[in-house]
């Protein structure tokens, strides 16, 4: 997978949790899907409709009733879902809000190994500087990245590091994320 795949699959909340859910063996339908993940109907279909957009997701053909389908993992979707599995093994049920939030993933799979703010924001190519310092601080209020400001630079730099929980996810998905160069 690469860095622009991992930012488009999680641009919507519950997309992770429903390819972890899936990966875990729940059945493809709505109801028990659902009840998995805890999202509501709303945000749920539309993470629904977002995977299968972006082919991670099908509809299984001959299956199901039309007002209660059935979906299935596209081959890409296989391992996408894998990934998403080995995070939400890696985490807590209280750390499920903030690895919802759109660019947590992204940004800690950046910050595998200690990077400076424009480096991470290279790396991202379309996140905004805002979208970036709240990510960081976010997960800085979670202890799962670690700030050092480097003061003997002029000016005074800062260095990310992904830590404890946060270093954890970020080994899972820097070994199969690529960044485009």
């Amino acid at each position: 997978m690469d860095i622009k795949a991992l930012v488009n699959t999680t641009s919507k909340a519950w997309a992770m949790p429903i390819l972890a859910n899936l990966h875990a063996g729940v059945a493809g339908r709505q109801a028990p899907l659902l009840a998995a993940t805890g999202a509501s109907r709303t945000a749920f279909a539309q993470s629904m409709d977002h995977l299968i957009s972006i082919g991670l997701l099908e509809r299984n053909p001959g299956h199901g009733h039309p007002l209660r389908p059935e979906f299935r993992l596209t081959p890409r979707g296989v391992s996408a879902a894998a990934i998403a599995h080995r995070i939400q093994t890696v985490t807590g049920e209280e750390d499920r809000d903030l690895l919802r939030r759109s660019w947590t993933l992204p940004v800690l799979t950046a910050i595998h190994r200690p990077s400076h703010f424009n480096d991470i924001k290279r790396n991202l190519q379309t996140i905004t500087d805002r979208a970036l310092s709240q990510s960081l601080k976010a997960m800085e209020g979670r202890n799962w990245v670690q700030r050092h400001v480097d003061s003997a630079a002029r000016p005074p730099r800062p260095t990310y590091l992904a830590v404890n929980t946060g270093e954890l996810i970020s080994r899972v998905t820097a070994s199969e994320v690529s960044f485009l160069g």
